[in-house]
């Protein structure tokens, strides 16, 4: 069995973009989902003869309880939360946002998550029936290639109309996963329990401290 790597750009506006990339960064297939269970029956045949790797670029759960801990940049340190503070997000989006790779769009807790956020929970829990899944995060990924001309795929302009940039994100997301699954990438968080996020190369001056969490 050939390993498959698909990237998907999570929304609800428009249907999500789903790309899905080979071995050799070749297109083999792209398109358009408007629910979790279309996507699953969209990539299922694909789960037949191949091994899957899907890069989503939603988070992968919602919050349980108030983040507890803040980063202090200025201080590189953790500090508590305050009374006044929301407390959301995940540790891997700290992470992402203290090492200046991309603005995340904090995780709420469930009842507080948007609809495009609630459709990424549920694409997570039916698509590892599929494969492995990650959270990609195109905006960070754009960040850390920005001067790395050596992550190259082919891609053709089929299904790109329903929207441009969502595609797009669905082929770095794509790329990105295919990146961290054969040993090129990293990945930050997760030491909240709350999941990681998969970047396509090594930080190069990493924050030892914000990559781990206090508890």
């Amino acid at each position: 069995m050939k390993p498959l790597y698909i990237g998907i750009d999570v929304q609800v506006q428009r249907p999500c973009a789903y790309a899905v990339l080979e071995a050799n960064g070749e297109l083999l297939e792209s398109g358009w989902f408007a629910t979790a269970e279309e996507g699953f029956q969209c990539l299922e045949p694909l789960a037949e003869s191949n091994l899957l790797h899907f890069g989503i670029d939603a988070p992968r759960m919602p919050l349980s309880n108030p983040r507890k801990w803040y980063w202090n940049g200025a201080q590189k340190a953790w500090r508590a939360r305050k009374p006044a503070e929301k407390g959301l997000g995940r540790h891997c989006e700290v992470a992402v946002k203290a090492h200046k790779l991309a603005n995340p769009q904090w995780t709420p807790m469930k009842k507080g998550a948007p609809d495009w956020m609630r459709l990424g929970f549920e694409l997570f829990q039916t698509l590892e029936k599929l494969g492995t899944t990650h959270e990609a995060f195109p905006s960070a990924s754009y960040t850390m290639l920005e001067k790395d001309p050596s992550l190259q795929i082919t891609v053709n302009f089929s299904n790109v109309r329903k929207g441009k940039t969502d595609m797009l994100d669905a082929w770095m997301a794509a790329a990105t996963v295919r990146e961290f699954a054969e040993g090129r990438g990293m990945e930050i968080g997760g030491g909240d329990g709350l999941g990681s996020i998969i970047l396509p190369r090594l930080i190069s001056a990493p924050i030892g401290l914000v990559l781990d969490w206090p508890d």
